[in-house]
């Protein structure tokens, strides 16, 4: 068969077959199957205890655990699911069709479901399919299932799929063909967050009092800050947090510093750069959601605050603010670049003041 992808009609002379295949099989029950640890995530969980996020250990150890994990599951399911994907092709007369697939980069198949397909007659085709991929060489199975068909995920975890990730629509399912540790990579590990860091010509900074969070009802100053949205560059994501919790249009300057933290929101690393934006406007506009007060703030009073004289990375964020405006910091500035692998363009931040001083000096150098 050819490695296409291929619909997923079924005619109804292939059902009953197929039915009667499955019933003699005689699966058990759901409720008394005990999953791999693997196959449980802390956003789809039902147990009461909570489920522990895969930490990869020094070289890899982790991975190398749960590619062995995987490979004694996968063991157990191989036998049954040929025996039964071979007696549906030849009872049916070779016309079970594969599940559609496009071929990944890395020797792997993404199926990607659109349509409903009865649950069995998924089960039956996924079992074909992994047959076929199997005898063809095929490494790494991805099937990505929308939320409207999440009544095919028991029938793809008991092929020995595992949830790698999820999002607001779908959930993304990961299995491995080569009795191997896998290689496949891991769900994303960092959320990204971004401060500013805005002066006005009065030496005031803008600030900020949260209407939640654990800052709430404490009187505390302090900087706007904000999640960068997914496909959102880190300088256009600064300059739409500030004006949506102030009302302050500005223009990005800089990256001055970042801090990676781990263990976040939901167990998840994270990136926070503190950039440098310069006011362009400076009536304030509170956010009325998120935000209990906004004002421009004398730079002292604003340093002078308990909060910021305990927390170290609030003092960090003023000193290299006031290092940039007053002692020539140079911070990360935004150069968009091109890729010589796809058409897609990038921000690559780099201090540009100091490459620019060092090929000046270069270029001196060489004409003398």
């Amino acid at each position: 068969m050819a490695a296409a992808a291929h619909s997923l009609t079924t005619t109804t002379t292939r059902a009953p077959l197929l039915l009667r295949l499955l019933s003699a099989r005689r699966r058990p029950a759901v409720a008394a199957r005990t999953p791999p640890r693997r196959f449980r995530c802390c956003c789809c969980s039902t147990s009461s205890a909570p489920a522990q996020p895969h930490r990869p250990g020094p070289g890899g150890a982790g991975r190398r655990l749960r590619g062995e994990l995987h490979s004694r599951a996968m063991s157990n399911s191989t036998n049954s699911t040929t025996i039964l994907a071979e007696a549906v092709v030849a009872g049916s007369g070779g016309d079970v069709e594969l599940l559609p697939f496009v071929n990944d980069k890395h020797g792997g198949v993404i199926v990607e479901m659109t349509n409903p397909m009865d649950p069995q007659l998924f089960s039956a085709s996924l079992k074909a399919s992994l047959s076929k991929w199997r005898e063809q060489g095929i490494r790494g199975v991805w099937i990505k299932l929308p939320i409207s068909l999440a009544n095919l995920i028991q029938y793809a975890v008991e092929e020995g799929f595992w949830y790698h990730h999820a999002e607001e629509t779908y959930l993304m399912l990961a299995y491995w063909l080569p009795a191997t540790p896998h290689t496949l990579p891991v769900n994303a590990t960092h959320r990204v967050g971004v401060g500013a860091f805005v002066m006005n010509d009065k030496r005031e900074v803008l600030a900020v009092q949260e209407k939640s969070g654990v800052l709430r009802g404490l009187g505390v100053w302090k900087f706007p800050t904000g999640v960068v949205e997914p496909g959102e560059d880190i300088n256009i994501g600064a300059v739409r947090e500030v004006k949506e919790e102030t009302g302050i249009d500005a223009e990005f300057v800089e990256v001055l510093a970042f801090r990676q933290s781990h263990k976040a929101y939901f167990d998840k690393s994270d990136l926070f750069f503190v950039c440098i934006l310069r006011p362009l406007s400076f009536d304030i506009t509170k956010q009325e959601s998120e935000i209990e007060a906004a004002q421009w703030m004398p730079v002292e009073e604003f340093a002078a605050q308990p909060f910021v004289q305990k927390h170290e990375l609030v003092k960090y964020i003023l000193e290299v603010g006031l290092a940039k405006v007053d002692k020539d910091y140079a911070g990360f500035s935004p150069v968009l670049i091109k890729s010589a692998f796809t058409d897609k363009k990038s921000f690559f931040y780099m201090n540009r003041r100091d490459l620019d001083k060092a090929s000046e000096s270069s270029n001196k150098k060489q004409n003398d």
